[in-house]
């Protein structure tokens, strides 16, 4: 390989391992586990089918989500950009930790 062609083959490298790397959610599904059983998130969003009572609409099951979309829909009960009275007081104590981590334990599911 000469002078010229080694910084190609370089950067190609670099970016051949960067793509390979897998990306991790930012939360520890361990914690978020005992996160989400403190606060009892598995009582509704643990439960295959489960129906409100009133109004009546279908509860979604979390496990599998992809984090990022838990974390997002989190952030925006907390803010009040999404209405829903249960879910906002839950969010509303909750830190970005605490979002990242539930959010790790619901995506791992």
């Amino acid at each position: 390989m000469d002078k010229k062609s080694f910084p190609i083959f370089l950067l190609g490298t670099s970016m051949a391992l960067l793509f390979s790397m897998t990306v991790q959610a930012a939360g520890d599904p361990v914690v978020g586990r005992q996160k989400a059983d403190q606060r009892q998130c598995q009582g509704c969003h643990g439960i295959e089918g489960l129906n409100n009572a009133y109004p009546t609409y279908k509860v979604p099951k979390l496990g599998g989500q992809h984090a990022e979309y838990i974390v997002s829909a989190l952030q925006a009960y907390k803010s009040g950009d999404r209405k829903h009275p249960s879910m906002q007081g839950s969010a509303g104590s909750l830190t970005e930790q605490d979002m990242e981590d539930i959010a790790a334990f619901f995506e791992k599911q």
